[in-house]
């Protein structure tokens, strides 16, 4: 049986000898399958060779483990210390489960981009059926939301013109991201269908979108200089898919 993580470890040239010659077996069956994962193996190609200048740079020293550990002890007084430790041990009494806020779960055994775009699906099934609130800011006040936004992430945050796929932007809010910030920025399109750009601070170096269904929900995440983005929206991965692109291809500033 090969199933949708075989087709992404393939993609990711993760699997041993024997499981990918069964991979590549069951995609000479199914050709729109195996069209749709030399896409994505295109793909990832495509988004490591434009990054790989920047894995290459040093890392910031903002971003160091020893440097937030010396930053963070520094600050915490004995108290603070014993409310951390008594907030460790009823998360970890929790078996797992969702930080207090319910938008972030437990990812410590994640891969990071499944950390992000869990993070993206939670958040976007929260405030997706909001009708009053959907968002803390809306695109009226535009610029403002924006440079609110891009000061507590700590990044330049542009909002991406998605008026090609049918979607305008409707505002945004900042969320809880673990002991971070995150952003959500909130399109509809003239049915009243909603999808949403998110965006954190989150390690690692993988390059290749991740996609993720979960329900009606659909996602693509990725991981880019400290901070993991996704896309969610009620949509099928390949209406979902260029979307994403052009939200990449935005944040790195091509477009």
């Amino acid at each position: 049986m090969i199933g949708e993580d075989d087709l992404q470890a393939f993609i990711d040239d993760r699997l041993d000898g024997a499981r990918r010659a069964e991979v590549e077996a069951y995609l000479a069956l199914h050709p729109e399958t195996a069209e749709r994962v030399a896409t994505e193996r295109r793909q990832r190609a495509m988004l490591r060779g434009q990054l790989a200048a920047k894995f290459a740079e040093p890392l910031p020293a903002r971003l160091r483990i020893a440097n937030i550990r010396a930053a963070r002890s520094g600050s915490w007084t004995g108290k603070a210390r014993l409310a951390a430790a008594a907030l460790v041990i009823f998360v970890v009494g929790a078996a797992g489960g969702w930080f207090a806020n319910g938008l972030v779960p437990m990812s410590a055994s994640l891969a990071p981009t499944t950390s992000v775009a869990q993070g993206a699906t939670a958040a976007y099934r929260t405030f997706v059926v909001e009708v009053a609130h959907p968002v803390e800011v809306g695109v009226a006040q535009e610029a403002h939301l924006l440079q609110w936004l891009s000061k507590r992430l700590g990044r330049p945050l542009a909002a991406p013109d998605l008026s090609r796929f049918g979607y305008r932007l409707m505002g945004g809010r900042l969320l809880p991201a673990g002991d971070a910030a995150a952003a959500q920025l909130m399109y509809d399109d003239a049915s009243g269908r909603r999808l949403t750009v998110y965006v954190r601070a989150a390690s690692g170096t993988e390059t290749a979108f991740r996609f993720q269904q979960e329900g009606d929900a659909a996602t693509f995440a990725w991981i880019d200089q400290g901070f993991g983005f996704a896309v969610t929206a009620m949509a099928s991965r390949d209406e979902l898919l260029p979307i994403a692109e052009a939200v990449y291809h935005r944040f790195l500033g091509k477009s």
